[in-house]
C-alpha cells in the first residue's frame, strides 16, 4: 500500500494537473469546448500508452543498455529533484509557457495534442523517469499492472482537470496557481531525495 501510494503522489506531483490547466489554454486559445475536450483526450491517451511502455520495458531497455536500477534511481531522482527545484522557484511554468508558443507558431494547430502537450508538457522526461523508477520498485506481473491502473487513474485526473481548465484557472488565480505549485514542489522534492538515496544504498548496496 504505502509503495501504491508513494506511486500515486510521484506521478501525480510530476504530471502537475494544476499547472498544465494554464499552458493547456494557451495552447488551445480560439478552440470550442469540444475542440479541446477532443485535443485533452488525444493528448492524454498518447501520453498514457507512451507511460505504459516505459512501465512495462523501461527496465529491459536500461538491461540492455548495462545501466543498473541503482544508477537509473540515482539519476532519475536528480533529475526529478531538478524539477522540484524549478516548480519551487517558477521556472518550469515559464519554460513550459515557452514550448507552448513556439508549437502554436510552427505546428498544425491538430497536432498540438501531440506536440507539445502528449510530448514534452505531460509525457516529458520527468514523468517518464519517474515511471521507470516506480516499475524497477514495483518488478512483479501485479506489481506493473498496478502501476499501469495508477497511470490511468493519473491521465484520466490529467484530462478531466484540461476539460475544467477554464473554470480551475479562474479559480486559482495567480496567488493560488503559486502556492500550489511552490507546495507540490517541495513533495517532489523529498520524493526525489528518497530515490537518490535508494540509489547510492542499491549501487553501492548499502544496509537500509
Amino acid at each position: 500500500m504505502d509503495i501504491l501510494i508513494n506511486a500515486l503522489t510521484t506521478l501525480l506531483v510530476t504530471l502537475d494537473p494544476p499547472g498544465l490547466a494554464p499552458i493547456f489554454l494557451g495552447l488551445t486559445v480560439g478552440m470550442s469546448r469540444d475542440q479541446r475536450k477532443q485535443v485533452a483526450l488525444r493528448g492524454t491517451v498518447i501520453a498514457f500508452f507512451i507511460l505504459a511502455v516505459f512501465a512495462l520495458f523501461g527496465a529491459s531497455v536500461l538491461a540492455v543498455l548495462g545501466i543498473s536500477i541503482g544508477a537509473f534511481r540515482l539519476a532519475g531522482g536528480l533529475l526529478l529533484f531538478w524539477i522540484a527545484f524549478e516548480m519551487v522557484f517558477e521556472k518550469r511554468q515559464e519554460r513550459k509557457e515557452k514550448t507552448s508558443e513556439v508549437a502554436i507558431t510552427k505546428d498544425h494547430i491538430h497536432n498540438i495534442a501531440v506536440f507539445p502537450l502528449a510530448l514534452p508538457l505531460i509525457a516529458g522526461p520527468g514523468a517518464i523517469s519517474a515511471t521507470i523508477l516506480l516499475a524497477a520498485s514495483m518488478p512483479t506481473a501485479i506489481g506493473r499492472l498496478q502501476l499501469i491502473a495508477i497511470i490511468a487513474f493519473c491521465a484520466a485526473l490529467l484530462y478531466a482537470t484540461m476539460v475544467v481548465a477554464e473554470r480551475i484557472d479562474r479559480f486559482l488565480g495567480v496567488t493560488g496557481r503559486a502556492i500550489l505549485t511552490r507546495l507540490l514542489g517541495v513533495i517532489l522534492a523529498a520524493l526525489a531525495a528518497q530515490f537518490v538515496v535508494d540509489g547510492i544504498r542499491s549501487a553501492f548496496a548499502l544496509p537500509s
